[in-house]
Parts: structure tokens; sequence; C-alpha cells
């Protein structure tokens, strides 16, 4: 797996970069995380895809400018950065943010994408919940107590959970404009309008995951996405908090590629 740059409108964008196949596939990230939030599923990928993981503009390692971190911002800088690494017509798996994100470029680029993966997307809840709270206390005040039991409730599964994620959260949480991209990016979700009639007009093949235990966007949003995408699927991977890749990597790819592959 490589480490790669590149300049986008002047900023350097962070990206790894994994497979030989000539079928692409693009991760990308929820709010706060990073290309890492992949590790585990990333090898498991990358027999069957070209596999590209972003560090989001604002986030992880990418440059973080003074901007409004809007989702249409965010769907503009993807349809840069596919011009930039010359890919047409990925396949496409973005959790959290990272689903809103994906869905947005599919809505507004009806052709932009092979299929399509949303992992407990955000886009349509629009108030808190307690563990969506913790975690943005996390991401204002980053220590290791307040990283580790927002990290806990967000995986619903009362394990431990490992430092590598809690020490890299922190780690990036502490780079400078971090905090500020972070909250610029929550206020942009907040005031944007209900992804639904966006939703309405994605014509891509799409699956919907999400994890039954999900403490941060409950899977009872789920239907809102699956009933109005033309053509979705919805999985259910019970037992997993918010995100099921982290959780249970091996079912999820199992799933994730019998949807991408047709099988």
């Amino acid at each position: 797996m490589e480490e790669k740059f590149l300049q986008i409108d002047g900023n350097k964008i962070r990206y790894l970069e994994t497979g030989n196949s000539k079928a692409t596939l693009v991760l990308i990230h929820g709010l706060g995380a990073s290309a890492e939030r992949w590790d585990q599923v990333i090898p498991l990928f990358a027999d069957d895809f070209h596999v590209i993981v972003p560090d989001l503009i604002g986030f992880g390692y990418s440059d973080k400018p003074l901007v409004d971190y809007t989702p249409e911002f965010f769907s503009d800088f993807l349809e840069k950065f596919f011009v930039e690494v010359d890919v047409k017509r990925p396949n496409i798996i973005g959790s959290s943010l990272g689903g809103q994100v994906a869905a947005e470029y599919a809505s507004s680029h009806p052709y932009g994408a092979e299929k399509l993966i949303l992992v407990s997307p955000a886009g349509i809840m629009k108030q808190s919940t307690p563990a969506l709270d913790a975690y943005i206390m996390a991401a204002l005040y980053p220590n290791e107590q307040s990283a580790k039991n927002a990290f806990e409730l967000m995986e619903g599964s009362g394990n431990d959970v490992h430092e590598k994620i809690v020490d890299g959260f922190i780690e990036r949480m502490r780079l400078p404009n971090a905090k500020l991209a972070f909250m610029s990016t929550v206020l942009g979700l907040k005031n944007s309008e209900i992804i639904t009639p966006k939703l309405q007009t994605i014509s891509t093949p799409s699956l919907i995951i999400w994890g039954s235990n999900d403490p941060v966007i409950p899977i009872n949003y789920a239907d809102n996405f699956v009933s109005a995408i033309q053509d979705c699927r919805f999985y259910q991977m019970d037992g997993c908090g918010h995100t099921p890749y982290v959780q249970d990597p091996h079912t999820f790819t199992s799933v994730a590629l019998e949807f991408l592959k047709g099988l």
C-alpha cells in the first residue's frame, strides 16, 4: 500500500493506493477520520480492485483550508480528486459522512460511479445522539479518555477499542486547523437540506449496509435511503455499531464483494 499526495486547488491531499485490477474501488471515510479507518478491509479488497483511499480535504493528513465544509463542497472535492487520479466510473464505498458525500456525488453525476455502497450514511438524521455528542467532544478536547469513551460508544459492543485507533484520532485532531474543519463540517451537515430529494435522482446500483447496534446514526434511518434510491439493496450487520468494516471486516468485505462483483 503506497502513501501518495496530490494538489487540488492549491491544497495538498493525501491518499493510499494499492491493487492492480482494472476495476477501481474508492473508500471514503467519515467525520474526523482518515484513510486508516479502512485499514482492515483495504487488503481484502486489493485482490479484486485497484483501491484508492483519500483523506478527505479537512481531515487526516490532507490540508485543512479555512472554508465552509458543506456536503456540496465535499462532492466537488471528490469530482476533482477523481480527475487528478485519472479515475472514471469507480465503485465507491462511503461511511457516515463519506456515505453522504458519495450519495451527493452520485446524485450530481448520474454516470460518475459504477456501483455505490453507503455504510450508515449521514444526510437524513438532523438531531444528535449521545454517541455523536461524545465524538464531537473528543474532537474538541482530544485526549485518551475522551477519545476512548467516544469510540467505545460508537462501536456499541462494550468491547475495548484498539489503542491504535484512539492514538491516531488524537494525533490527527491536534493538527493545525483540524478542530475548525471538524466543526465546520458538523455545522455544514446540520444546516444542509435533508438529502432525500437527491437520493431519488440516484440511478447507480446501490447497497446500504448498517450496523444493527449503531448508536451514532440509528438503523431506523436505513429505510429512508433504501426506499428513496431507485436500485437499492440493504444488508444489516448484526452485532455491529457505526463502523462494521472495523468490527467485522471479513463479513463486511464478503457482503460488499458479492454486490460489487454481481455474484
